[in-house]
């Protein structure tokens, strides 16, 4: 967990009206790097980039994307893919983000594609997608989950507690090759109990595909995948590579659906050279 003045909290107004929560720290004057967690996470989830070495270079901003965090979790403010894109496109704005590079995990390249259809890249330095899909809701885009994650959605969308923190439980030990300790697995459990189940129903009652973004795309991108994840198999880095010809591919040995925590000093260092480049 991370402590100490260095830590600024923003609350911003995104989409709709709805209020959104960000945590800053680092370099003021160096490249922002806007990073936008997963499903049924929070800003938290970056807590071993936020506390690290990219501080010293770079302008490091975590979101709580709507429903997650200290954001606000309205009812019904989940389906409309212009929200999502108004969420980012606030906080660049709000922050005053100059071309920052766009950091997802999971979820949250879907939100930055979001972004990208509604407000083109020209504000954006560079894309980083990290374990990521690019399409929701077909047998397709269920073919790239492996079966055991698959297993935990009735979980993830029950109303009792008891079902939802048994699925949670093992959706954060399925992340992550390099178990956390048993404080870090009730840090990451509350924050996960903290989505309304209604939030993280919503999340995947979405149904769409980026097949037509993606080519599009000519801002660098740095497409990054643990070779062990148990959540997106590790064959959706060929889908990757034929939609962005032009990415930089990434396959973190050892490394589970969260490579930024399994290989943290790695995933720190090619984010690093990443940025250095564009």
């Amino acid at each position: 967990m991370i402590r100490g003045p260095r830590m600024k909290n923003h609350q911003i107004i995104g989409g709709g009206g709805t209020r959104l929560h960000l945590v800053e720290t680092g370099n003021p004057s160096g490249r922002p790097i806007l990073f936008i967690h997963g499903f049924s996470q929070c800003w938290l989830s970056w807590s071993r980039q936020m506390n690290s070495e990219l501080a010293s270079e770079h302008r490091l901003v975590a979101l709580d994307i709507r429903g997650h965090g200290l954001s606000d979790k309205p009812r019904d403010a989940y389906a409309d893919s212009q929200m999502w894109a108004d969420d980012v496109n606030a906080a660049i704005q709000a922050l005053a983000l100059d071309h920052p590079v766009l950091c997802g995990w999971s979820y949250g390249q879907l939100i930055i594609l979001d972004y990208i259809r509604h407000y083109g890249e020209q504000n954006l330095g560079g894309i980083v997608f990290v374990g990521g899909v690019t399409k929701l809701g077909s047998p397709e885009a269920a073919s790239f989950l492996t079966p055991e994650f698959l297993g935990l959605m009735s979980g993830f969308f029950a109303a009792d507690l008891e079902s939802s923190a048994r699925a949670l439980e093992s959706l954060i030990r399925m992340c992550f090759t390099q178990q956390p300790s048993a404080e870090e697995l009730y840090l990451m459990l509350g924050y996960n109990l903290s989505v309304p189940a209604h939030v993280r129903q919503a999340l995947f009652s979405r149904a769409f595909d980026n097949d037509d973004l993606l080519p599009k795309i000519r801002k660098p991108v740095l497409v990054v995948h643990g070779a062990d994840d148990g959540v997106v198999k590790p064959a959706i880095v060929d889908q990757h590579k034929r939609g962005l010809s032009h990415a930089q591919v990434k396959v973190i040995p050892n490394a589970g659906h969260g490579p930024f925590w399994d290989d943290a000093q790695g995933f720190n260092q090619l984010l690093h050279e990443f940025c250095a480049r564009v």
